[in-house]
């Protein structure tokens, strides 16, 4: 059997980063829903993890297969599956699935989060993903300044408390930042990890922020920067927001506080763009 074999710079080549973001948003004013996705199946490995994510949420059916903690850090495939026939009829790499999806996600809450002036981005990491937040953020909000931060961070305290919106895009363990230094309008995005005990940001920002998740279920479950904040009271289950119900109008963020955006990765978003990048063969 031959299938169409599609590389990590031609998932962003058909279906660029606005597109994504439209992908995403359509699927979830649809009615699909990220409660109802599997959980992600880890397999614990000598230097990593295989990571299995299937999904039928959307148009086609989809298995993704990733690796992390490898070199590159992230590797992998996505199988996509026609609805009607079962059959296999493309394969995706799973670095520039991975990219693509996850960028996306993150500026779509970034489309209902960011004032709509956002001009100044800080980006905490120097990796694919950082910069593929950073193209993706600017394909949402007007950003005529983008600050790129790496391991050796100078002047972060200026740099957080001067940003409209902060990515955080690292495999940092523990908070990168004061929270406090968040600006009231701020919004940030946090992707770093889906672990319950790694956390990108603290207890102070999530004291402040309105908090938003791709589902309850997967954040409670996997997002460290969510379970410890609610572990150490600085928030509560009951405050947590998701994104569907930002893109249907069921909830807003409050004016006056810094909003944060907790992304675990889902296997819904990557069929969903999988599936976008599936049609245009």
């Amino acid at each position: 059997m031959s299938l169409p074999i599609i590389a990590p710079a031609e998932v962003e080549q058909r279906l660029g980063a606005s597109d994504a973001v439209d992908a995403l948003e359509a699927a979830l004013l649809a009615g699909l829903d990220p409660e109802a996705d599997p959980p992600r199946g880890v397999v614990e490995l000598d230097n990593g993890q295989l990571l299995v994510m299937p999904s039928a949420a959307a148009r086609h059916p989809v298995v993704k297969l990733v690796t992390v903690g490898g070199e590159p850090r992230v590797q992998g495939v996505c199988v996509v599956f026609d609805r009607t026939t079962l059959a296999p009829i493309a394969l995706i790499d799973g670095i520039g699935l991975t990219n693509a999806r996850t960028a996306a996600v993150s500026a779509l809450a970034v489309r209902h989060l960011a004032a709509p002036d956002a001009k100044r981005l800080l980006v905490f990491g120097r990796g694919p993903q950082a910069h593929a937040h950073a193209t993706a953020a600017r394909a949402i909000r007007p950003i005529e300044h983008v600050e790129m931060v790496g391991r050796d961070r100078k002047e972060v305290d200026e740099l957080v408390a001067a940003a409209d919106i902060i990515c955080c895009c690292t495999t940092a363990r523990e908070p990168l930042f004061d929270g406090e230094l968040v600006a009231d309008h701020a919004t940030v995005v946090t992707i770093g990890a889906h672990e319950p005990d790694v956390r990108e940001t603290d207890d102070a920002l999530a004291a402040r922020a309105t908090i938003v998740v791709e589902s309850r279920t997967s954040a409670l479950r996997e997002a460290g920067d969510v379970i410890l904040a609610i572990d150490s009271g600085a928030a509560t289950k009951d405050e947590l927001v998701t994104l569907a119900e930002l893109v249907r109008g069921e909830a807003r963020p409050a004016a006056d506080r810094p909003r944060l955006f907790k992304s675990t990765g889902m296997s819904w978003e990557d069929a969903v763009i999988a599936g976008a990048v599936t049609d245009t063969l």
